[in-house]
């Protein structure tokens, strides 16, 4: 048999082979035709409005029923208690000091760890659909313990050398709170609505502000005893001392010049 006759006869019988296949996959693109997109592809069922809304205004009344519960509890009263960190030992200035400022490197840190995981999933929704259950909890457990103890650090120092201040006793508390409330919104992002991301964010913003002002209210007292607020209980009698050693120091500069 000639070679252009044996191709001929194989590429009849490859199209004989192909006409049954061409029919059942236009068969089976019909199928594909009639099923619905919705058939194919689980969509979840839409938040609830009492959940989406609801929900974080609820946690936001729960934080602001456990500030009135500890003004309840606990009334502002003049204490007897207080310290003046200026009489402290030089060593426990510097450590405390020292301290504070690494929890404050500490919370520097946190808030990049947040800028990078947004970045890296895309939202906060996103960040915490792909967290774990078990990670969630171990999340919680570091975040309440961290930041129970610097703020339990700066907010008992800070509190007791501004003890006559009934505003400057709120900044301690305000701060564990905010802290608290931050922690619950992130289970509240996983489990319940997005919509709890507004909550996190104005915490984070409470508990940041109020420990950057107890920082820097603390570092001044340890750092810069020659800095005087009127805030301070002894502002006073340093500003008279310090006025004493400067006309002591004019005395002795006259008497070296003569």
């Amino acid at each position: 048999m000639r070679p252009g006759v044996r191709w001929g006869l194989l590429a009849a019988a490859l199209a004989a082979l192909c006409l049954p296949l061409a029919g059942w996959a236009q068969d089976g693109l019909s199928v594909l035709d009639d099923l619905a997109l919705d058939d194919l592809v689980e969509v979840p069922e839409p938040i609830s409005p009492w959940l989406r809304i609801g929900g974080p205004i609820a946690l936001g009344m729960f934080a602001l029923a456990l500030v009135v519960l500890v003004w309840w509890t606990v009334p502002f009263r003049s204490s007897k208690v207080s310290l003046n960190l200026h009489h402290y030992p030089t060593g426990v200035k510097r450590g405390l000091a020292m301290a504070i400022t690494l929890y404050a490197i500490a919370f520097a840190f946190g808030a990049s760890e947040i800028v990078y995981q947004l970045q890296f999933h895309g939202s906060t929704e996103a960040y915490f659909a792909n967290m774990s259950l078990g990670k969630l909890i171990a999340f919680t457990h570091a975040h309440l313990f961290g930041f129970t103890t610097s703020f339990l650090v700066i907010g008992v120092p800070f509190s007791m050398q501004f003890n006559h201040l009934w505003p400057y006793q709120w900044i301690f508390p305000l701060g564990l709170v905010a802290a608290l409330i931050d922690v619950m919104s992130w289970w509240g992002i996983k489990y319940v609505a997005p919509s709890f991301e507004s909550v996190s964010m104005v915490c984070g913003i409470v508990f940041s502000l109020t420990y950057l002002y107890m920082l820097v209210g603390l570092l001044r007292v340890l750092l810069f005893p020659q800095v005087v607020w009127v805030t301070d209980k002894d502002a006073e009698v340093r500003r008279a001392e310090m006025a004493r050693k400067r006309k002591a120091q004019d005395a002795e500069g006259w008497e070296d010049a003569l």
